[in-house]
């Protein structure tokens, strides 16, 4: 079915997406015993990007603005290339409105986020979705080529619920480093803060070392354990730590004597949990580099 408008904008659009929403199906995900449905395709972000095309698109060059609709993928086509200094990979941090004029007019109706807003919001609620971000990967200099794909990824849909329930804020800087990571591909350099966010609160782990390091979801993926399950499992492993450091006495351990007692901890994890136990005054540190140990403090020895 093909349908087209050659009216003013205002005049049609909500009617494109009632037609969108036509052949918008659900999909759905198991919450314990619930079932939860999920629209393939996000209204807030489909307008958004609808929105986006009309605003940005080149006016001096003819052409017309094309949406595709599949089963699970929408395709949103508009005439001219992104404007001046921004690219498929910094649109996220850059804007520069090629319409001025017309994006404030859309803001004004209150069509669109504030500016440099609606972007993060499309990326935001597609990866809350679990779904991929949105694609810019089709485009050249002649046309702008947005892919919105509304396939569901059970297994991280599930991850990022878990993460929700334990009260963690996640900005949309944090859940594009968490999709790169589930799908296995290097994190840019431009997301280093968020990177060690996460790691520091023990939502992705990594391994490796320098050019060498990858970095993995955490415990909490999948249906192995809960955030609050994580953060008392922590809280033990740091007992066992001190409780064993106490038990040495005037010997102390080595880092790596440590790392053999919790093998499937990760090198930084294990460090934050013992600086965690050093910040609270339950053990100490003699020496620097391969030659450094571990002490309990002198009230866990006589506990």
């Amino acid at each position: 079915m093909r349908e087209e408008y050659c009216e003013g904008f205002f005049r049609f659009r909500n009617a494109i997406w009632d037609c969108i929403n036509l052949r918008n199906d659900k999909q759905s995900w198991l919450d314990g015993w619930f079932r939860v449905d999920i629209a393939t395709f996000d209204e807030p972000v489909v307008r958004e990007a609808i929105l986006n095309a009309v605003c940005h698109r080149e006016y001096r060059l003819g052409g017309s603005i094309f949406v595709r609709q599949y089963s699970r993928r929408l395709e949103i086509v508009s005439p001219g290339g992104f404007p001046s200094g921004v690219t498929p990979h910094n649109i996220l941090h850059r804007q520069n409105p090629r319409n001025r004029r017309l994006a404030e007019s859309f803001a004004r109706c209150g069509l669109v986020e504030r500016a440099g807003q609606g972007m993060d919001l499309m990326f935001e609620r597609a990866l809350r979705d679990s779904k991929p971000p949105p694609d810019f990967n089709g485009s050249d200099e002649h046309h702008v080529f947005l892919t919105l794909e509304g396939t569901l990824d059970q297994a991280f849909i599930k991850f990022l619920t878990k993460l929700t329930r334990s009260g963690v804020h996640l900005t949309a800087h944090d859940l594009i480093v968490l999709d790169m990571v589930r799908r296995e591909q290097p994190v840019p350099r431009a997301f280093t803060r968020r990177v060690a966010y996460l790691v520091g609160r023990g939502i992705i782990d990594s391994t490796g070392r320098g050019r060498g390091v990858r970095y993995i979801l955490g415990p909490i993926s999948g249906d192995a354990k809960s955030p609050e399950t994580l953060l008392s499992g922590n809280a033990k492993i740091r007992e066992s730590l001190s409780g064993h450091l106490a038990n040495r006495m005037q010997a102390g351990c080595s880092f790596s004597e440590l790392q053999s007692l919790v093998p499937k901890l990760s090198r930084r994890t294990l460090l934050r949990l013992l600086q965690d136990l050093r910040a609270a005054g339950r053990v100490h540190l003699v020496g620097a580099g391969r030659g450094a140990r571990w002490f309990a403090s002198h009230e866990m020895r006589h506990k």
